[in-house]
């Protein structure tokens, strides 16, 4: 789960992490009171939505000479002109694609007199179990651009879960950013706190960038992101009030009320599958045969009827869906039990474009049966390959 910049600032404040002082705004009208309670002469207004690259974000409503997602202003005045423009209007950044996102949602922060820019991030390794710091001299740049063109100025090391952090892991931390005097003490005791927050939290991902070097001499996070390990999130009722459906994708949010696994992707083919490999192979071999995969959907080994039924009727609800590949392996899951959920989906929304159906293991016959005897117009499957020839030309016929 992802949470806005202001949430994340506001949990890091929780642990001591040296942060600029700042209110979420709604509207307009709500940015001025904020900037008024900042000291100024100098504030930040910032386009609050789930993607990076706001800064060099552009406004789909105003001319392409517009200033982007994060702004800065001199009067409240300014601070209003800027809240007044972005509001409402849709962000596009490199993160969000061409549809861009609606920014509901405004971050009015204090300025800050900026030295040196630094780049910091905590992950879980998956590698070695342990979580691992990803630092960098290069902040405020995009680091997937720095791993690939200049990798050796990215630094990472992990953090034995056994001993937690030390005084070492910020030394190293500090080293790595060219870090002197009393800024290696400043970044040990950030180390500490971040990972704190991270552990606490149950965290998959915080980044900060750039995390900053004052004028004054002081370590800050200018910036935060963060996300939440899914799993961990039913111990952490606080950080659930957290979480903005605005944001999401409204077919993964029906989804997750069925417990299944979905992301909505930009292609052409829905796909239901069982179990996480089966579903990636399957949106590879749609793709090996020159379409592409609308959707990532594992309906679990043991998913019953009715969740079947939910599962595509989300796939259905997405209008970009010209075809349904529905490719199970029975192990577990009965191919008997995707059968009567895929008829009772189709008699209640309708079947309005090819469905290709490949059904093998447990119960395969009698799943068959009940596909053949059904009435429905579907297209049976021997195996994956003959499912993915006969989707995409099912698919392409109809252009």
């Amino acid at each position: 789960m992802n949470i806005h910049e202001y949430q994340a600032k506001a949990i890091l404040r929780e642990f001591g992490v040296p942060v600029s002082k700042g209110f979420p705004a709604m509207s307009p009208t709500e940015a001025v009171e904020a900037a008024r309670k900042l000291p100024g002469p100098l504030y930040v207004v910032k386009s609050q939505i789930h993607a990076g690259g706001r800064g060099k974000g552009k406004f789909k409503e105003l001319p392409a000479t517009a200033k982007g997602g994060v702004r800065l202003a001199h009067s409240v005045d300014e601070v209003a002109a800027h809240a007044r423009e972005m509001v409402g209007n849709t962000l596009v950044t490199v993160q969000t694609g061409p549809a861009g996102k609606t920014v509901n949602r405004l971050y009015i922060e204090d300025g800050s007199d900026i030295a040196r820019e630094l780049y910091l991030s905590m992950l879980v390794d998956r590698t070695t179990g342990q979580v691992a710091f990803v630092v960098s001299t290069e902040g405020g740049m995009d680091i997937e651009k720095v791993a690939h063109d200049t990798p050796e100025k990215i630094i990472t090391f992990p953090v034995d879960p056994a001993t937690g952090v030390m005084a070492h892991h910020g030394r190293t931390a500090a080293r790595a950013l060219g870090l002197t005097g009393a800024l290696v003490g400043q970044c040990v005791d950030l180390v500490t706190r971040l990972y704190a927050a991270f552990v606490s939290k149950d965290m998959a991902m915080l980044e900060i960038n750039p995390l900053i070097v004052t004028k004054t001499g002081e370590l800050k996070c200018l910036d935060a992101k963060v996300s939440f390990d899914s799993n961990a999130l039913y111990r952490h009722d606080d950080i659930m009030a957290l979480r903005d459906l605005t944001e999401e994708d409204a077919k993964e949010i029906e989804a997750s009320k069925h417990d299944l696994s979905y992301i909505a992707l930009d292609g052409t083919i829905g796909c239901m599958v069982n179990g996480a490999g089966l579903a990636m192979a399957t949106m590879d071999i749609i793709k090996l045969y020159g379409e592409e995969p609308a959707n990532f959907l594992d309906v679990g080994g043991g998913a019953s009827k009715e969740k079947v039924t939910a599962a595509f009727k989300i796939i259905t609800a997405d209008p970009n869906v010209k075809g349904i590949l529905v490719n199970i392996f029975g192990g577990i899951m009965k191919c008997d039990v995707i059968a009567e959920g895929v008829i009772a989906a189709v008699k209640e929304v309708g079947l309005k474009v090819p469905l290709v159906v490949r059904l093998e293991g447990t119960n395969v016959e009698l799943g068959k049966k009940i596909i053949r005897e059904s009435g429905l117009n579907v297209i049976p499957a021997d195996d994956l390959d003959d499912a993915a020839q006969k989707i995409v030309k099912a698919v392409q016929g109809k252009r």
